[in-house]
């Protein structure tokens, strides 16, 4: 018998195995209650209380059968092989790393935010490796403080939790001096605030600041710690760096423009894990990289995606020796260091015998219609220029900026939107009326520069404003933002609504953290016809958030894609396995499992969905069934087959629905799912007409 695993109660019988005297048995249950405790608790999903009941018995009794029972192995208890993988996950993060540590919670089951499960790791990871006499610099944000609130260390004696950094006057749970405090009051230990700012106005109030002595002792303090907690944030828009006052003089795009991907405590580092220098270094309050590095062990308790460039810079970078995470970004960062097959040891790898010739079939390159790869890019476009003239035309005679033929006018709000090729029909095949006015176009999978977005901007403004829609994505960002503030200072009012459709890219609490990916295409329709009738720019960007946030996208990779310029698998997926949690950069996906058949993976789909979605009885939805570049029609029919069955299983209605080619990633073979939750305002906007030469309605 397979079953969940359970604790011991706290009120069991004194000997495991021995019941109450005083309970009788009921005589249908025969002569074997273990039996039937652990059938009903295990296989019915009974409780003890109920199996109590159930059975005439008190539960002190039924704790000891289930007790007995698994000491005996009448019950076994297995692990899922997604679990499993946790542990060697761990073991190669350690070893390729060269870690002190490493513990990896499973793969997200939807069950509990990720954000607690780490905290619930980190805790016991603290409850480890905290010793009386330490002291424990405690750096500051969501995970920290949810290190903290679970942990509990009781019966150490001297112990010293030193804040790493000064305060800031930001209004959230997780400031640096409410994360130390909390650590204090795990620990039972003396806590040292910093009791100055974070951030301070210039460099001289620093140098003031530091030579106070009061400040001098609390940093003398803090050099002495030799064990250290703290998080890794990413660079995207809804991380905590962003929240906590630390831009409020400089911009973000200092640091992005130096490449740099992560922040540990307040400062900046590259890909490689080396320092960025900026604007705020010479008045920051608090730890710095080498400190940090000079500590002797340095906790880092980091997870999500979006996460993975910046926690692989701390660890290239070695501030990290101690590493809690997840297995989905765990994977994504071995992935990322170019570590792709850890499931064995290495000496169990069957070695490749160079003197035995490979099948005439065998292939090291994929045959593409290319000249020279190095052109692709402006080939195809002025191929669709010439195409689709009747739609789009380039801006001042660039094909990097295209304006629709019959889109600005005015008395309309502009919509601009954009992003790398290689997606094609997307964003291009989404300009003309009804729809965008204007696109500025990338390199394969690269953001567009400032200057096309900016013009794109001044060509579809005419006295309404202008709104940016584009997919989350740190380049994008960073471009899209420089094009505003250049706009702004052309006196063009601009919005910017970044899509987040994509469900398995980060947690449901970090909504905003997560990755646009096909469902932009619902989210530029509704903007589109927002536009198009004619409603204020506030309602626009309104109806456009609506529309992100009740779209939902998640993707499945059967073969990976090849850039033009290597005509060569960017990775590879074996030939059983498939990768769920697919991107459309040619990323890997966030897990990878066994093949399946296309109902399971469809129903694996819109389960994660329906977790979020919570649809009822009688609601309606649009669907998209989009192919990843190399995914036939035939294919995406019966993925959309069972779609239907599934949604009409729960009496939803389907209100409209698109199967094809809609937002790719050049070649891969995968496909993706977006459902659209409508209302009313919704289904008006997504009937509204529009005509470009990739999608047509009315």
């Amino acid at each position: 018998m397979t079953g969940k695993a359970s604790s011991v109660g706290k009120h069991s019988a004194s000997k495991a195995g021995v019941p109450d005297a005083s309970d009788s048995m009921p005589l249908r249950y025969g002569d074997d209650p273990y039996v039937w405790a652990c059938w009903l608790y295990y296989e019915d999903g009974k409780t003890q209380g109920d199996i109590a009941e159930i059975m005439g018995i008190s539960r002190a009794t039924v704790n000891s059968y289930l007790a007995d029972a698994r000491s005996r192995g009448i019950v076994n208890i297995s692990l899922e092989p997604s679990r499993l993988s946790s542990l060697s996950i761990a073991q190669e993060l350690k070893r390729h790393f060269g870690l002190h540590d490493c513990l990896v919670v499973p793969s997200d089951d939807g069950s509990r935010p990720l954000i607690d499960r780490l905290g619930t790791a980190g805790a016991q990871a603290i409850a480890r490796l905290l010793k009386s006499g330490d002291t424990l610099a405690v750096a500051w944000g969501r995970t920290v403080l949810a290190v903290a609130e679970q942990a509990n260390v009781p019966n150490l004696q001297d112990v010293t939790i030193v804040q790493a950094t000064g305060g800031t006057r930001a209004r959230f749970a997780y400031t640096p001096e409410l994360c130390a405090a909390a650590f204090a009051n795990a620990t039972d230990g003396k806590l040292i605030n910093i009791t100055a700012p974070a951030i301070v106005s210039t460099p001289e109030v620093r140098e003031i600041l530091l030579r106070e002595p009061l400040v001098e002792d609390q940093f003398a303090t803090l050099s002495k710690a030799n064990k250290a907690i703290f998080g890794v944030a990413s660079l995207r828009p809804n991380s905590t760096i962003h929240s906590s006052g630390f831009f409020e003089s400089v911009s973000l795009q200092d640091y992005l423009a130096k490449n740099a991907v992560g922040v540990l405590a307040g400062r900046f580092i590259d890909a490689k894990g080396q320092p960025v220098a900026g604007p705020l270094d010479d008045r920051t309050i608090g730890i710095s990289l080498d400190m940090l590095k000079s500590i002797g062990l340095r906790i880092a308790v980091a997870g999500g995606f979006d996460k993975v460039p910046a926690i692989l810079a701390a660890l290239r970078g070695g501030y990290i020796n101690v590493l809690i995470t997840d297995a989905a970004t765990g994977r994504g960062i071995l992935n990322a260091d170019g570590v792709t097959e850890f499931d064995q040891k290495a000496q169990q790898r069957p070695r490749t015998d160079n003197s035995v010739a490979l099948p005439s079939s065998y292939r090291t390159h994929i045959k593409k219609f290319l000249n020279n790869p190095d052109d692709v890019v402006d080939e195809m476009l002025e191929g669709i220029v010439k195409a689709h003239a009747s739609h789009i035309v380039p801006i001042k005679g660039s094909n990097r900026a295209l304006v629709a033929r019959n889109g600005p006018r005015v008395g309309k709000v502009g919509l601009v939107i954009g992003g790398g090729t290689g997606h094609e029909p997307c964003f291009l095949g989404y300009v003309g009326k009804g729809l965008a006015d204007a696109v500025a176009i990338g390199n394969i999978f690269s953001s567009p520069p400032p200057t096309p977005i900016l013009e794109c901007a001044k060509a579809s403004s005419r006295g309404e404003g202008v709104l940016f829609v584009y997919g989350n994505y740190a380049g994008d960002v960073m471009n899209f933002e420089m094009a505003a503030e250049m706009a702004q200072e052309q006196q063009i009012d601009v919005r910017t609504v970044l899509t987040t459709d994509d469900i398995s890219s980060s947690p449901i609490e970090d909504r905003d953290g997560r990755r646009g990916v096909a469902g932009n295409f619902f989210i530029f329709k509704i903007a589109g016809a927002a536009c198009d009738k004619g409603l204020s720019l506030d309602a626009c960007e309104a109806i456009t958030r609506k529309a992100n946030d009740r779209t939902f996208t998640m993707g499945v990779a059967l073969e990976p894609c090849s850039l033009p310029q290597t005509r060569r698998h960017n990775f590879e997926i074996g030939p059983d396995d498939i990768e769920f949690g697919m991107g459309i950069h040619g990323e890997r996906g966030v897990t990878r499992e066994k093949m399946m058949s296309a109902d399971e993976i469809t129903d694996r789909v819109m389960d994660r969905i329906f977790s979020e979605m919570k649809p009822v009885a009688g609601d309606r939805v649009a669907v998209l069934i989009n192919s990843f570049g190399a995914t036939p029609l035939m294919e995406l029919y019966i993925l959309f087959r069972r779609v239907e069955q599934r949604l009409s299983a729960k009496d939803i209605k389907i209100e409209a629905n698109w199967v094809g080619h809609y937002c790719t990633s050049l070649d891969m073979v995968g496909a993706s799912i977006s459902i659209l939750h409508l209302d009313q305002e919704l289904t008006e906007m997504l009937h509204h007409p529009c005509d470009t030469f990739a999608l047509k309605v009315g």
